[in-house]
């Protein structure tokens, strides 16, 4: 498929990505298999959100931080890219990577890399706002959050290799 934006993208390798922490590491149950022989496009988002939050809560902020202030974080965007199949009983590894924030929203990048084969699976870019849950309104990040993207922020700009972002999402 040719590159229409001008760039081409270059995919992390397993190895790059271990520069980064665990989200999730699991085995493909086979419930998740489709009639192709493969896991569904439903469960790529699937392994996003049961890994996505952990990128928040290894920098301290968890499920009881969010409550006692009233807010989350709601996904607005996602795009993904399919890079390599998962089959049934694959074991999975996940990582997250923050690319940049708003005062209101971040944007990043998922990836999943299949642990069997050796090979990126998939990436699943996404855009997510804080809201504040008593309005459900979007709402800027209350300084002790704004301060731990940042923080994560850096440690993953720090990284020696750019995340192949599609080019279209923005904050």
């Amino acid at each position: 498929m040719a590159e229409t934006t001008g760039f081409r993208r270059t995919d992390p390798t397993p190895d790059q990505l271990g520069d980064l922490p665990v989200q999730l590491r699991m085995a493909i149950p086979s419930e998740w298999e489709d009639r192709n022989g493969h896991v569904n496009v439903q469960f790529y988002v699937a392994l996003y959100e049961l890994g996505g939050w952990t990128v928040l809560e290894q920098a301290g902020v968890d499920e009881a931080w969010f409550e006692q202030r009233n807010i989350s974080v709601f996904d607005l965007e996602h795009h993904v890219r399919y890079r390599a199949e998962v089959l049934t009983g694959d074991e999975v590894l996940t990582y997250n990577r923050l690319l940049s924030r708003s005062d209101k929203s971040f944007h990043g990048m998922y990836f999943i890399v299949n642990q069997t084969r050796g090979r990126l699976a998939a990436t699943l870019e996404y855009v997510s706002a804080c809201v504040d849950m008593r309005s459900r309104r979007i709402t800027p990040f209350p300084e002790a959050l704004a301060a731990t993207l940042d923080g994560v922020l850096k440690k993953h700009r720090a990284l020696g290799w750019a995340a192949p972002a599609c080019g279209l999402m923005k904050l």
